[in-house]
């Protein structure tokens, strides 16, 4: 069969595609292309080309399918570093840069539902792999299917006992790295203690926001903490729709704020002290109102295309660059790696900032939320008010609508764009952009993206609107697009 790595790496069903046989075939794959010549390229040739480093998240199976990657690796001569927990990605991601390695390893499947497992490749910068790394390893894959060729394997504790597989722990240097980031002081000396709820959604970020508070006196009550590969019947995301224990856990313990880790902890999200959710958006536009006014930093904002126009707003505001993406936390990365970034991220709740690796972390932004509170000593509910009176009002919504068929992407981009309306509801169409799908900007700062899927009948969705009305207006677009498809 055929394995094809989307924009963060590959998933599948469990049992169905997602197999031991295909695991260590994609672990061949991997290790063939670490061991040519055009893995690291000039930028990484410090990095050490024999090690490696595999993580796993809390899923069905993820701590024996990182044991058989290792496996392969070993078995090829490659230095495997193996977290000796499960433990989130951006962990993980950072491990690679602090022991100069080659790459990682991380067995996930992020926010997707239970029944599936999935791997995450990284490369030597700890970000997602280059495309030109993802090639490598795909050609891999072919040839050595067309050559019949099986994965090596080495016996577990034989490569434990000739040193090639090397328990750690990822995270007491990933703490330490937080550390100098986050103003853990700031958040100690809160004038009251603060009261946080974190839910890990029975995901790999389980313990770890408290975990990096220990010390600083504030009060963490943890929720969906424990080892559950079921995740309590839903998806690991932090969206609204699986966050009702998220509500009750902030109404029973009083909290300040909830901070919410998806499945493997690369992306946040937020609730106030009211139990009103704060969208990714929302938390972008705080991070880098906080940066600028309290911190005095500077640099450029990389958003994704689907992500809010406040971030243009402040980027006026204070002289800053902005750059828009398609969508993919690898395309932020590569901002990151070549330019001074202050800010980068996606509406899915993956976000990086200055000083940190390309890399989502939903801990890493969680701290800085509280940092956020201890600095203005404001409740979150009054800052996100400041908020949207200054960068606002802004309401958004997003729909994934099945389609009667499967569309060519880019021939139905090129048709979009090419016929847009000069008009959509009661906004007058200003600007047309296809950095990825079509986004008509209305002429009130309004917009509204169609985004096909490439790979399933899908039709993603994405409004921003200044008032509840303009949104409703640009979805109904979007549904008259879907039906006559």
């Amino acid at each position: 069969m055929s394995i094809k790595f989307g924009t963060d790496g590959w998933r599948a069903v469990i049992s169905d595609t997602f197999t031991f046989t295909n695991v260590r075939r994609l672990a061949q794959a991997i290790a063939d292309a670490v061991n040519s010549d055009l893995w690291l390229g000039e930028l990484y040739k410090d990095s050490n080309k024999d090690v490696f480093i595999i993580g796993y998240d809390t899923r069905f199976l993820s701590r024996a399918y990182a044991k058989e990657v290792a496996r392969v690796l070993a078995a090829n001569g490659i230095t495997v570093h193996l977290a000796h927990s499960d433990c989130p990605t951006p962990a993980i991601s950072y491990a690679v840069t602090n022991l100069k390695a080659a790459g990682a390893v991380m067995l996930t499947a992020s926010h997707n539902a239970p029944r599936y497992n999935g791997i995450k490749l990284k490369g030597p910068f700890g970000g997602s792999i280059l495309p030109s790394q993802s090639d490598q390893v795909e050609r891999f894959l072919d040839k050595n299917q067309l050559d019949a060729k099986g994965p090596n394997l080495l016996d577990y504790d034989r490569a434990l006992d000739m040193g090639l597989i090397v328990p750690f722990n990822p995270i007491p240097a990933y703490y330490a790295h937080l550390q100098s980031i986050i103003d853990f002081d700031a958040i100690a000396a809160y004038p009251r203690r603060m009261h946080v709820v974190a839910d890990a959604m029975y995901g790999s970020g389980r313990g770890h926001v408290k975990g990096a508070l220990a010390g600083t006196g504030v009060e963490v009550h943890e929720i969906r903490s424990d080892l559950n590969p079921g995740f309590g019947g839903i998806h690991p995301e932090p969206i609204m729709k699986y966050l009702h224990a998220t509500v009750g856990a902030v109404s029973s313990t009083g909290g300040d704020i909830a901070l919410i880790t998806d499945g493997d902890a690369d992306r946040i999200g937020v609730m106030d002290n009211q139990g009103v959710f704060v969208d990714p958006h929302k938390i972008m536009a705080l991070a880098v109102k906080y940066l600028v006014e309290k911190k005095g930093k500077k640099g450029a904002i990389v958003k994704t295309v689907s992500s809010t126009r406040m971030l243009n707003r402040q980027a006026a505001k204070w002289g800053l660059d902005l750059y828009e993406t398609p969508v993919g936390f690898n395309y932020i990365a590569d901002h990151m790696m070549t330019s001074d970034v202050l800010l980068g991220g996606e509406e899915s709740g993956g976000i990086s900032i200055k000083g940190h690796i390309p890399e989502g972390d939903g801990v890493l932004m969680g701290l800085l939320m509280l940092e956020i509170l201890a600095a203005y000593k404001k409740p979150l509910s009054e800052l996100v008010e400041e908020l949207l009176a200054e960068f606002g009002p802004m309401h958004y919504e997003r729909r994934d609508m099945r389609l009667a068929r499967a569309v060519n992407k880019k021939e139905m981009v090129a048709r979009l764009a090419n016929e847009a309306p000069d008009t959509i509801g009661s906004m007058k169409v200003a600007e047309v952009q296809t950095i990825d799908g079509v986004k008509y900007l209305m002429d009130n700062d309004s917009w509204l993206l169609i985004r096909p899927s490439g790979t399933e009948p899908v039709l993603r969705v994405y409004s921003e609107g200044l008032s509840a009305e303009n949104v409703a207006e640009l979805l109904a677009y979007g549904e008259e697009i879907a039906a006559t498809v």
